[in-house]
Formats: C-alpha cells, sequence, structure tokens
C-alpha cells in the first residue's frame, strides 16, 4: 500500500494541503463504533476547527479532540478553514480533564495550517491558549495518542501533539511553521519554499529518524476508498494495541513515559 515512488518534501506539502485528502471526521468514522460529538469551552463560544467527542472501539471508550477541514467554501467558512481559535484550545482542555477524570484515553487527530492568526484569537488569548494545552497534555494521567493526519503546522498542530504515541501518515507534513513562513524569516524570500521544505525534515521518514514520532503509517500517493479502509483498521490495530500496553501502566509511569519521550528529543526544533 505505500508509495514506492520517491517525491520531494515539496511535493508532500502539496499532498498533506490536497483539499480533497481525508479530513479527521473521515478517520474518527471508520475507526471508532460510535461518536458523540461535545460542544463548547463555557466560557465563550464552540469552534468547529477542532472537534471534541466520545468515541469507542469494542469496550473501550475514547475522548476523541480532531482538528476538522472543511471541503466546500461553506463547510471551510464554518470550520474557519482548520484554523483552531483560542475556545478550541479550552474546548479541548475540558474534554482532556474529563477524559482523566473518567480514566477515558485521549486520541489526537492534527491537521491544521495553524492556529487561526487573527486579531480576535489574540486579544481572546491565543498564546496562552495553546500553551496550557500543551501544558495540561503534559500532565494528563492517561493515555494519549496524537496522530498526524494531513497537514501539522505551528502552535496550532504541537497544541494537541503532546502524546506518549505519535503517529504520523507517510504523505502528511509536521512542523513548526509553513515551507513558506520559513523562508520568509531565515531568508527573507518566500518564494524559496521548495528549498525550505527540503531543509525543514518535516515529512514523516525526517520525523521518524529525528525519533520526533513513533510510527509511520503507510499511504499510497492516490488515496483510493479500498486504500483508506486499510488505513483505518491499521490505525484501529495500532490504537488498541498500544492501549492495552499502557493499561498496564501506573498512571504515573504514564506521565513520566510522556515527559521521557519530549525530554529525549533533542532535535524536535530541526530548523
Amino acid at each position: 500500500m505505500a508509495s514506492k515512488q520517491k517525491i520531494s518534501a515539496w511535493e508532500k506539502v502539496e499532498i498533506a494541503r490536497n483539499p480533497k485528502r481525508k479530513t479527521a471526521l473521515d478517520y474518527v468514522e471508520n475507526i471508532f463504533d460510535d461518536f458523540i460529538e461535545l460542544h463548547g469551552d463555557r466560557a465563550f463560544k464552540d469552534d468547529k476547527a477542532i472537534v471534541c467527542g466520545l468515541g469507542k472501539i469494542g469496550n473501550q471508550s475514547f475522548t476523541i479532540i480532531a482538528e476538522q477541514k472543511g471541503r466546500t467554501t461553506k463547510e471551510n467558512i464554518e470550520r474557519n478553514f482548520g484554523m483552531p481559535n483560542p475556545e478550541s484550545y479550552r474546548k479541548a482542555i475540558r474534554f482532556m480533564k474529563q477524559a482523566e477524570k473518567f480514566n477515558r484515553p485521549v486520541i489526537t487527530f492534527i491537521d491544521t495550517k495553524g492556529a487561526y492568526p487573527g486579531i480576535e484569537a489574540e486579544e481572546r488569548g491565543q498564546g496562552e491558549a495553546i500553551a496550557k494545552s500543551m501544558f495540561e497534555m503534559a500532565k494528563l494521567k492517561v493515555p494519549i495518542i496524537a496522530i498526524v493526519i494531513g497537514e501539522g503546522s505551528s502552535g496550532g498542530a504541537l497544541a494537541i501533539g503532546v502524546a506518549n504515541k505519535v503517529y504520523m501518515l507517510e504523505n502528511a507534513i509536521y512542523s513548526i511553521l509553513s515551507p513558506e513562513g520559513y523562508s520568509s524569516i531565515l531568508w527573507k524570500d518566500s518564494s524559496r519554499f521548495k528549498e525550505a521544505a527540503e531543509k525543514m525534515k518535516l515529512t514523516a521518514k525526517d520525523l521518524y529518524d529525528l525519533k520526533v514520532i513513533d510510527e509511520i503509517i503507510q499511504e499510497p500517493i492516490e488515496l483510493k476508498e479500498n486504500d483508506f479502509k486499510k488505513i483505518t483498521d491499521n490505525i484501529k490495530k495500532e490504537i488498541e494495541k498500544e492501549i492495552k500496553e499502557m493499561s498496564e501502566m501506573t498512571k504515573e509511569d504514564i506521565v513520566e513515559n510522556r515527559y521521557q519521550k519530549f525530554r529525549n528529543i533533542s532535535s524536535f526544533n530541526v530548523i
């Protein structure tokens, strides 16, 4: 199922950004037996760029936190083009804490070009919300699995990426900013984005070699429905396997495992 064709880092970026690529809710619907969406941060509003809810695989319940893009113009406006506002992260924190209370593992799906950079988001504390989300995830006493399914860029992606296990689709990307942003900042020339993509080490293989992620989920360049079913079945098996292993750990060991994972990534800032 994996592609044998060698493609450049920039081509991976284009695949990850493809508007026809499967979204987080496509994965949720195919991996979990049941899904009930939960809404709101109890402070401002329900921001639809992040979807939160409860799902099950067999008898095991999960809390699901997923960055959701749209396909049509109407859907993208409703989802803010997959760019979360601070209330999205505060909603995620609310349900992370609920997951800890009821001893439910947390599964996150990462797919965003970044947190929303608008002035109103900054006025409502965008930076603080991202930092608080990472802080709360770091000390959460239940297992967390993060899955990068598309475009994982900037703090918007890292905010829900502090997990015991991080999986990444073969043609997804994961980085602290976009290639365009990198080239603009480093070289003052946004036209060098293709060169930037190569230097940023943002592909699944690069990040696996750097030990930033734990597993690469293989996928073809052109995804068909049969392929997607195989991918979601593989993800489901990995989730079941990891949760079974982590169920034998104490709460303190789960937190320590997560701490050591990120403590040992000396090359996290790969630029």
